[in-house]
């Protein structure tokens, strides 16, 4: 199947990748699954530790927890002009990535750290989960350009409570970081790929900043979302057009111009 840039679809992103040209992405920004208890694809030299607290219930219910199949990272190197790739992970995946991109590649590698200060108390006799890991790949050629505000490597924020309840993901990523990220490293036009899409922020923020852009997402219901997303609704504008309230905010509105 041959995909059209500026698109996002359903699909299984471990065979879909293969119908992608080698060569033709020039940044890749993904967040695949984490990997938390003993559930993970990959049997790796750390062992895991299970997660059993209610909150990740949505998680596992939409087998977010189960890590990735690293076969894929084969597919990520073919189809990029270059390494050039940010990854988003927890701790139980770093050894991974680093082996293959650092060890067997030999790529340049930097940690960015989301450090988060409303996260849940819950420390179950370890330390808390107040922060997140992307690591970015690249070989030389592929330029890091960005500025002052955009080239920090520690982003302190807050769980982004808000972004989940607009686009109704559990892992969603922070706007701000992943527009950051692009700009550093890639220019307008450039082809940026996702092929775990979520809701659809990297392909969002690669639009807002004139790239071209390429999503893969298998679930049904996270691909819609996305695709509101890029048409600029949230779930609540969703909801209120399938319900119909929406013509009447609509009308209101224009009817509030009217009298200005």
């Amino acid at each position: 199947m041959k995909y059209e840039l500026n698109n996002v679809y359903n699909v299984n992103s471990y065979e879909a990748i293969k119908d992608i040209p080698d060569k033709t992405v020039d940044l890749i920004v993904t967040d695949p699954p984490y990997e938390f208890g003993t559930g993970g694809i990959r049997t790796g030299l750390f062992k895991t530790r299970d997660i059993t607290n209610s909150s990740y219930n949505h998680i596992r219910n939409n087998d977010l927890d189960k890590g990735v199949d690293l076969a894929i990272l084969d597919d990520f190197v073919r189809i990029m002009k270059r390494i050039n790739i940010y990854i988003w992970c927890n701790k139980e995946q770093i050894y991974d990535y680093l082996t293959y991109f650092v060890k067997e590649r030999e790529c340049n590698f930097e940690v960015l750290i989301w450090a988060k200060s409303n996260i849940p108390p819950f420390t179950g006799g370890h330390y808390l989960k107040d922060k997140e890991y992307c690591l970015f790949f690249w070989e030389q050629g592929a330029k890091v350009e960005g500025v002052y505000d955009t080239l920090k490597t520690v982003y302190m924020g807050q769980v982004n409570l808000k972004d989940k309840n607009d686009f109704g993901h559990p892992t969603i990523k922070d706007y701000d970081i992943t527009k950051n990220i692009i700009l550093n490293s890639s220019k307008e036009g450039d082809v940026i790929f996702d092929a775990f899409l979520g809701s659809g922020t990297t392909c969002v923020a690669a639009k807002e900043l004139g790239r071209q852009y390429l999503g893969f997402e298998i679930n049904p219901d996270y691909y819609k979302i996305a695709c509101d997303r890029l048409n600029g609704l949230t779930q609540l504008d969703r909801k209120m057009k399938e319900t119909g309230f929406i013509d009447i905010f609509d009308i209101m509105k224009e009817e509030g111009e009217e009298r200005k």
